[in-house]
């Protein structure tokens, strides 16, 4: 099958991975940086605090930057499949719709009434109290008030 002509979706790039890589080297510079203080020495110095708190701030940076790309790159992959799903769906239904010979074959979306059929549906003219709806299966169904007069 041949690959689609589809510009291909947005995913992060070079930009996050640059971050993502210089905090890695960051982490890594304090690593070594701290790893040398420690062996070097016997006590806890300034300088050893000091890398330690680089070491660890440029660590968990480099880990949320990290899973930040990762979430991104898989949000912009999704997104990109909801949306051809939704361009397929929308294609099958005008096809469907251009191809229905019978008016039975696609269901047409629902449509808001007009003005004048909204003033109908609120009119006092076709409610029914529950008294009066009472009284009509009590009669049979027959209402005699409801009903209009018989020519």
């Amino acid at each position: 099958m041949a690959e689609s002509s589809r510009p291909q979706p947005y995913q992060p790039g070079a930009v996050s991975l640059f971050f993502v890589a210089k905090a890695g080297v960051f982490a890594a510079g304090f690593w070594i940086w701290l790893l040398v203080l420690v062996l070097r020495t016997d006590s806890a110095t300034g300088l050893q605090v000091l890398a330690a708190t680089g070491t660890i701030t440029t660590t968990l940076v480099a880990v949320l930057l990290g899973a930040r790309m990762a979430l991104q790159h898989n949000a912009a992959i999704r997104h990109a499949e909801v949306k051809r799903l939704l361009v397929d769906i929308s294609w099958n239904a005008f096809t469907a719709a251009g191809n229905a010979e019978t008016g039975g074959k696609v269901v047409p979306f629902p449509t808001a009434p007009g003005d004048g059929e909204w003033a109908a549906q609120r009119s006092g003219a076709d409610r029914v109290s529950v008294l009066d709806r009472g009284a009509s299966e009590r009669n049979g169904g027959r209402d005699r008030r409801r009903q209009p007069p018989r020519s």
